[in-house]
C-alpha cells in the first residue's frame, strides 16, 4: 500500500518538461521559392510564416528535369515495355507502341523510347 501512495505522489508532482520557445516572424518579407507544383505566394503572404530556425527548403532537382535529361532509348520492335527497373525499385509493366514517329513516354515514369528506322 505504501509503495501505491507512493507512485500517486511521484505522478502528481510530476513538471512539464520545458520546451524552448519558437519564434514566427512574418514581417520578414522574405522572397519565396518555387516548389515542383509551381506553388510561389507574395512576400507578404501568410502562408510564408515560418519558424525563425526552420525556413522553407525546396529541392532544386525536380524529378521532370531529371527524367528530361536522360535520352530516349532508340528501339526496333513495334511495342515495347517498360517498368522502371529491377524489383522494388520499377513499377508495373506497361507495353508501349512506338509505331509513330517521336518519343513515346511512359506514364508511370517518363522514361521515353523512339523506333530506330531501317531504311
Amino acid at each position: 500500500m505504501n509503495s501505491v501512495l507512493k507512485s500517486r505522489k511521484i505522478v502528481n508532482s510530476f513538471t512539464p518538461i520545458l520546451r524552448p520557445k519558437m519564434v514566427r516572424c512574418i514581417t520578414n518579407k522574405i522572397e519565396d521559392v518555387d516548389t515542383h507544383t509551381g506553388q510561389k505566394w507574395d512576400s507578404d503572404d501568410y502562408r510564408l510564416a515560418r519558424f525563425a530556425l526552420a525556413p522553407k527548403q525546396v529541392n532544386p532537382n525536380w524529378a521532370v528535369n531529371l527524367i528530361a535529361e536522360v535520352p530516349p532509348k532508340e528501339v526496333t520492335e513495334r511495342v515495347v515495355w517498360c517498368d522502371g527497373g529491377s524489383g522494388p525499385e520499377g513499377h508495373p509493366r506497361v507495353y508501349i507502341n512506338v509505331d509513330k514517329p517521336g518519343n513515346h513516354a511512359c506514364g508511370y515514369c517518363g522514361l521515353r523510347f523512339v523506333k530506330k528506322d531501317h531504311h
